[in-house]
């Protein structure tokens, strides 16, 4: 059975693994050097800090099979209702709905934590993560094409959105 908890210190190895991967692999994180145990650790001090939630989907035997988590959308006082999220799986767990329950998750955190609006960033041409997001009401608000580039290739960023309350 999948559980999904509140990330802690000792799960940043995972999350860090998470991260490189899709930074040397995939176009869904715009990096290209991957990150260190520190950089993570600041990022994660980072989120506790200013509030942020971020959990992890783990298996029984409390192997983490994703994250999800969200943060600032633009750091002025006048968003401060207003946040971007990520989902992120370990490929062997793509497919299965484990996405749909970390998202679930991060909606109804964020609806009791008074976010107005969520924002997904989302390259352009990843259709799973389209269709999840359109399966939880996010709406199209519009593509910035050739916004990034990686693996030499430009990439458009789509953004979408849902207005939680």
């Amino acid at each position: 059975m999948i559980q999904i908890r509140h990330a802690l210190i000792t799960d940043l190895n995972s999350i860090l693994q998470i991260v490189n991967r899709e930074i040397i692999y995939g176009t869904a994180f715009w990096m290209t050097k991957v990150r260190t145990y520190d950089e993570q650790l600041v990022w994660f001090e980072n989120h506790e800090k200013e509030g942020f939630p971020i959990f992890v989907a783990v298996n029984e035997q409390q192997k983490i099979l994703g994250f999800a988590t969200y943060g600032h959308f633009r750091a002025y006082d006048g968003y401060k209702h207003t946040v971007e999220h990520s989902v992120y799986l370990i490929p062997e767990a793509q497919g299965q709905g484990l996405g749909k329950k970390l998202m679930k998750h991060l909606v109804n955190y964020a609806s009791q934590n008074n976010v107005h609006v969520m924002v997904a960033a989302i390259t352009a041409n990843n259709q799973a993560s389209i269709r999840l997001h359109e399966w939880f009401g996010f709406k199209h608000a519009g593509i910035l094409p050739q916004t990034g580039i990686k693996f030499e290739k430009w990439l458009d960023l789509l953004f979408m959105y849902k207005i939680i309350n």
